[in-house]
């Protein structure tokens, strides 16, 4: 039976490329955010899958969960599905500062 510890490897180079990977998805959002070339809601979605996709790749190799038992990465899946749920919700109850004519 192999051990996690054993299956994990500590180079540097898969975390180098992860890094440079991670500064390019941030180079990438930077841009549209100054080009604005999409509208604000396409802006939003584009940005948000951006950021999961970085958040992805942070807790997996740089917080090791890709290195974790499976019902460790089901707990942490269940908890993140569960926080994009009530984003989703309280999002919703965030326009209607339109409705009101504040600005």
């Amino acid at each position: 039976m192999t051990t996690v510890a054993a299956q994990h490897d500590e180079s540097k180079a898969q975390y180098f490329w992860v890094w440079a990977v991670l500064l390019l998805l941030t180079a990438v959002e930077v841009v549209l955010a100054y080009r604005q070339v999409f509208q604000p809601v396409e802006m939003l979605e584009a940005l948000m899958t951006l950021s999961v996709i970085k958040s992805a790749l942070i807790i997996g190799y740089f917080m090791h969960l890709k290195y974790e038992v499976r019902p460790m990465k089901w707990v942490l899946m269940t908890a993140v599905i569960a926080c994009l749920c009530f984003m989703c919700i309280f999002f919703a109850d965030a326009f209607r500062i339109v409705e009101l004519g504040v600005r």
